[in-house]
């Protein structure tokens, strides 16, 4: 089968390293699927995980993919062969960047039967994301009725996370209110749900407070922790709670936090796979993203679609996402490899 890996971690500014090589078709055993992947997208962890050493290169990135089960193992129990499957992936197992994949049945659910393979490839890592945040972190009740009357602040709510968390907390009955800074950013902020969309480059209270939003329950960091971890402190009410997804790259203050008696968190969506802890959530959280798909009370979040998997093209992928470049989602779609 065909890959498409590096040798070493690297930068961008020393050119494209990615290249493509053969490599034997895996064969899944346990409760692993072997995955004739149609559709993937590009995340973040994947530039980050770019930069990181390489024990045993090639290195396969690539943690979205949808695609058709071609064999199983000999204990899987939610999936057969012919099944349509889309799936977060795992740090622990070779990436998408490939035709076909080997996966832990526990990582994916059924394939959304209303929408394509690009558009499908638009939601796992993100939504899985999303709903670790809304569900573990700030204990939302799955009955959105009991969420009514609380407030969710989304910083950079036209990302992919933030796309797909309004959707979410707008399901599940919160009020939503987003960042966003360009006219571009905050009406496709505004086709994703969110109730107001605020502009980062202005003071956030001020306009909180000019449009009657007086408590925040939640805020969720999606952008430089750094540059909020204050603002955060300073808009969320007393004993109210503040998630993000971005590491500090600089020393805070936790003592900041006393004074309202505030909860702070870190979500990593790898946590469950890297600890082996509860890894059938995946497949829970993904079933329900799923169902709801097909409800129509979610909609993809691609905004770019690439039909051809190269070097060249992953590498030009990895920039547009250093370059904050792309709302929503950036997907391949592999049908025609």
């Amino acid at each position: 089968m065909k890959a498409i890996g590096a040798d070493k971690a690297f930068e961008l500014s020393e050119g494209n390293l990615f290249y493509e090589f053969d490599k034997e078709k895996p064969v899944p055993k346990d409760r692993e699927l072997l995955v004739n992947i149609k559709a993937i997208s590009v995340n973040p962890i994947d530039t980050k995980q770019r930069k990181r050493p390489i024990e045993n290169p090639p290195r396969i990135l690539g943690y979205d993919a949808v695609g058709v089960v071609e064999a199983t193992g000999q204990n899987c129990e939610l999936f057969k062969t012919g099944d349509e499957v889309f799936y977060s992936g795992s740090l622990l197992f070779d990436g998408s960047n490939a035709e076909y994949q080997v996966m832990d049945e526990r990582y994916a659910a059924a394939k959304p039967s209303n929408v394509s393979y690009s558009e499908a490839a638009s939601f796992p890592l993100t939504s899985i994301t999303a709903y670790e945040v809304l569900f573990d972190i700030f204990n939302i009740s799955s009955n959105p009725d009991n969420n009514k009357g609380k407030t969710l602040l989304i910083i950079n709510g036209a990302g992919g996370v933030g796309s797909i968390a309004t959707q979410i907390a707008k399901a599940y009955g919160l009020k939503v209110v987003t960042t966003a800074g360009r006219e571009e950013t905050t009406e496709w902020s505004k086709q994703m749900g969110a109730d107001l969309v605020i502009n980062y480059k202005e003071d956030l209270k001020a306009q909180l407070d000019a449009n009657g939003v007086k408590d925040i329950d939640f805020i969720f960091c999606t952008f430089n922790t750094d540059m909020y971890y204050e603002t955060m402190i300073d808009l969320v009410k007393p004993r109210g709670i503040l998630a993000t997804i971005v590491a500090f790259n600089e020393n805070q203050d936790l003592n900041l936090l006393k004074g309202k008696s505030l909860t702070f968190a870190h979500e990593n969506m790898f946590a469950r796979s890297i600890n082996d802890t509860d890894i059938i959530q995946y497949h829970r959280y993904l079933t329900d993203v799923s169902k709801k798909v097909e409800a129509g009370v979610y909609q993809p979040t691609v905004t770019k679609v690439v039909d051809q998997l190269t070097p060249e093209t992953l590498y030009e992928a990895h920039q547009a996402l250093e370059q904050h470049a792309i709302n929503g989602k950036l997907v391949f779609n592999l049908e025609n490899k």
